[in-house]
């Protein structure tokens, strides 16, 4: 049975495990935050891209994607809210928020841009939250 104490529980620790996620993924912590999926993951994050499959694909894939801003000195962060968690009976969870980045660099106001919707299931191992897949889509 799920309560409103359960459900607050798991909707802080869902949100503290985004904010270390998303943190990782800022700082261009990219094996870090490849960590923070199933070793079987599937991370689909940009239109008209196949998905990237395990976590070393996850790694590969934001590696060539993060390419483009290596002469940038933009900073990004990426911004989860409005999380809609639902449990299932399998002890996944589904997961929608939205995410807005901003884009910041150096004497410039900043942008907001891309705003999506993020569509993930995620799952315990060993205890901890992991996310299992997680499909993006843009605005």
């Amino acid at each position: 049975m799920t309560t409103v104490a359960s459900r607050t529980e798991l909707y802080a620790e869902v949100q503290q495990f985004y904010a270390e996620q998303m943190q990782r993924l800022d700082n261009r912590d990219i094996p870090g935050y490849a960590d923070t999926f199933t070793e079987d993951a599937e991370f689909e994050h940009s239109p008209g891209i196949p998905p990237a499959r395990t976590r070393a694909g996850i790694i590969a894939d934001l590696v060539e994607f993060h390419k483009r801003f290596d002469t940038d000195p933009m900073q990004r962060r990426h911004w989860f809210n409005m999380i809609n968690l639902q449990p299932q009976d399998d002890g996944t969870i589904v997961s929608t928020t939205y995410c807005l980045v901003v884009k910041i660099r150096p004497n410039s106001k900043p942008e907001i841009a891309p705003s999506c919707v993020v569509h993930d299931v995620l799952v315990r191992v060993d205890g901890a939250l992991l996310t299992r897949s997680r499909r993006v889509v843009h605005d």
